[in-house]
């Protein structure tokens, strides 16, 4: 574990793993909810987590760096349900990379509960971990230019759904009516970090035929 500061008043935390991200994350907001930690923010990323608003960060990163932080509890918050239509362009290249045929893909995905590890990119955007590593796939070798939103999408370890339409470079097998993100809702937020998720399937696969080759990522301009 690293602390970094940020600025006079926060601690960018960088820890090896996103397990570890999400264990950190858990005992911090347990910290400020028992009244042991005074921050403002508390915002998880892949492998980090920052704090913003402390009233002494150096104080606080010599107690991380010294802390033993426990795994991150089970939520028992209620379950998000994202009903799903697997349609999309890329399902039969995810299949193909997975081994699998289309209907499998559907099958493991939706029937695995997934976790919101952080947010980010466009506002409502979850990444979702979930899926044993070897349902990785790698991103688009070339991203669309718009990806629809509601779109169900993968890349590496994570399942997104897009909520709103930007370029993206994630494998697409899916699409949801669910609003991820309304400025009217309170919180605009469906998901947050801790969220759990389950995918429900709706209808049949529809069977896509192969969109192209499932490369490497392409610029980073794009999700």
């Amino acid at each position: 574990m690293r602390a970094l500061p940020v600025g006079d008043d926060a601690l960018l935390v960088e820890v090896s793993s996103g397990e570890e991200a999400q264990a950190l994350h858990a005992e911090l907001l347990r910290r400020r909810a028992e009244g042991a930690l005074s921050v403002r923010e508390i915002v998880p990323a892949a492998r980090t987590v920052l704090l913003d608003g402390l009233a002494d960060p150096v104080r606080l990163a010599a107690e991380l760096a010294a802390a033993d932080v426990p795994p991150a509890p089970p939520r028992a918050r209620e379950v998000v349900e994202l009903p799903v239509r697997y349609d999309g362009p890329d399902l039969a290249d995810v299949a193909a990379h997975w081994g699998v045929d289309e209907q499998e893909v559907a099958r493991i995905h939706a029937g695995t509960e997934f976790r919101v590890a952080f947010c980010g990119f466009a506002p409502g955007f979850g990444y979702l971990t979930g899926l044993p590593q070897r349902y990785d796939v790698p991103r688009r070798a070339t991203p669309r230019t718009a990806v629809p939103a509601g779109a169900v999408a993968l890349a590496g370890p994570y399942t997104g759904v897009y909520p709103r339409s930007s370029p993206g470079g994630w494998q697409l097998i899916g699409t949801t009516d669910t609003v991820l993100w309304d400025p009217a809702r309170v919180p605009a937020a469906l998901l947050s970090p801790g969220t759990r998720v389950h995918f429900v399937q709706m209808g049949p696969v529809r069977r896509t035929g192969a969109a192209g080759p499932v490369g490497a990522a392409g610029p980073a301009v794009a999700e």
